[in-house]
């Protein structure tokens, strides 16, 4: 039986291979469906019209409109490092009460 992280990377991988399709690779408009799909929250609060081309942009390696698994991946961990700065912030702001 596999462990919660094994878990977690095995739906990482499905889920970007269900958006990837068998290209293997994300397109922007890849991106802006599995965003808002998998991400509603970060879609519905986004208020940059330019948010998915610069998120492309800053990780489309070859600049050839393609994001790959490790592309995909920094953006999950990025996204992962930002909401746990959040959730320190807000554990501490928990505790000073």
């Amino acid at each position: 039986m596999p462990s919660q992280m094994e878990h977690a990377m095995e739906t990482m991988m499905f889920t970007f291979h269900k958006f990837a399709g068998d290209k293997g690779y994300l397109t922007k408009e890849d991106l802006r469906v599995l965003m808002e799909k998998e991400f509603p929250g970060f879609s519905e609060n986004q208020k940059d019209p330019l948010a998915m081309d610069k998120i492309m942009k800053d990780l489309d390696q070859c600049r050839d409109g393609k994001m790959g698994f490790r592309s995909f991946f920094s953006l999950i961990a990025g996204l992962t490092i930002a909401c746990n700065d959040y959730f320190v912030v807000h554990m501490k702001q928990k505790e000073k009460k």
